[in-house]
């Protein structure tokens, strides 16, 4: 039988054991680290008979006995087969993402119930936070203390914002087909009653809920669990009354904590990656994830998913209040993650930016929009796809 490895297949060290993980096939099984040796030599297929004559420092019965754990966990394929066949199927259509994407995306796939939790197929009531046992705790123990439902820097000077109610009387479909988002903006400051009426509406709590371990809070965007992990940072550039730096939105007290002082156009487009639109907004809005409060309650990796997705909820509705209140909204996913955590004050382990947000006043005319579309563009474009 001829094998080769599987071209989607992570390897990592877990808990002081080797585990080769192969996805979305397979198993994550725990092997000899020589395990990674025998891979190397199943690049292309070859029998279990080729591959020792490579190993010439391992006996044959110990590659035939490895290669037998490896076809079964998945790691190798046999040629011809079903899986792979998927394998290199997956491996074209994640190419130019993978290793990364691909795992991470295929290893949290059909994967619900977290460690300890009981698997009896009942979810946990709307608003409960179920017990779930953590690794230092055993069934039946205290559950895992919940971490506070807002972020505060004690040490940092409060700026304490306008409590004006905000101007969202536009309608709704006007908003909504109006949306766009802006790279040229005019320059002119935006009002701080602006930004504060935004933060407000995007970030601010709405109600607070029982959820019989305490009170959790609800915002305008869906969220995980009513887990509220996502944090807004705020870096001024050009806005009224607020001098330029680096914020921390306190949702609670509806305030601005000063966390670093100084900000420029030139850095915030090196923050983003280069890009040049970057400089011209009033100001930035980074949206950074506190894991633990997401994983006190979803203590499986599946959840990082709902904190992405939680991110995208608060950038949508970012973009259409910023719309509503006559402001021009942008966003990307491209950003120098270290820098900007540094600049938020975030340790950039359990405190991690995911998304930047930006806006300011549109300009009447942008210089890069592009023209609309016309014959040829819709001649040089699939439209319909399989």
């Amino acid at each position: 039988m001829r094998l080769r490895r599987s071209r989607c297949l992570t390897c990592y060290w877990h808990d002081g054991t080797f585990v080769v993980h192969p996805h979305p096939h397979g198993t994550p099984t725990a092997l000899h680290p020589a395990a990674a040796e025998i891979l190397d030599a199943f690049e292309d297929w070859s029998t279990a008979a080729e591959a020792a004559e490579q190993l010439t420092h391992l006996t044959p019965d110990t590659v035939e006995e490895a290669v037998g754990a490896l076809v079964s966990s998945g790691a190798l394929l046999a040629h011809g087969g079903t899986a792979a066949h998927r394998d290199e199927e997956i491996a074209g259509r994640w190419g130019s993402w993978m290793p990364e994407a691909s795992f991470f995306h295929y290893a949290t796939q059909d994967v619900y119930d977290p460690p300890g939790a009981p698997s009896d197929g009942n979810p946990a009531a709307p608003g409960e936070v179920p017990a779930v046992a953590s690794p230092d705790r055993a069934p039946g123990e205290d559950p895992v203390p919940l971490p506070p439902l807002f972020t505060e820097h004690p040490d940092a000077p409060l700026l304490l914002l306008p409590r004006r109610p905000a101007g969202l009387g536009a309608a709704f479909g006007q908003v909504l087909y109006e949306r766009r988002t802006h790279r040229d903006f005019t320059g002119e400051p935006v009002p701080l009653e602006t930004l504060a009426a935004l933060l407000s509406a995007v970030f601010g709590p709405v109600d607070f809920i029982d959820c019989g371990r305490g009170a959790l809070y609800r915002r305008t965007s869906p969220q995980g669990g009513s887990r509220q992990e996502i944090d807004a940072y705020v870096g001024a550039l050009d806005v009224e009354g607020l001098d330029p730096g680096w914020y921390h939105y306190d949702g609670l007290r509806h305030g601005l904590e000063l966390l670093t002082e100084g900000f420029t156009p030139a850095e915030a487009a090196r923050l983003c990656a280069g890009q040049e639109w970057a400089a011209r907004p009033a100001f930035l809005v980074v949206l950074a994830a506190r894991l633990e409060r997401m994983s006190a309650k979803y203590p499986t990796p599946r959840a990082y998913r709902v904190c992405l997705l939680d991110a995208g909820h608060l950038g949508q509705t970012f973009a259409l209040t910023a719309t509503a209140l006559g402001l021009g909204p942008a966003q990307t996913g491209a950003f120098r993650d270290s820098e900007v955590a540094e600049r938020c004050g975030l340790d950039n382990a359990g405190q991690v930016p995911l998304y930047v947000l930006a806006a300011g006043h549109p300009a009447r005319a942008a210089r890069d929009a592009p023209p609309p579309a016309g014959v040829p563009a819709f001649g040089a474009t699939t439209l319909l796809g399989r």
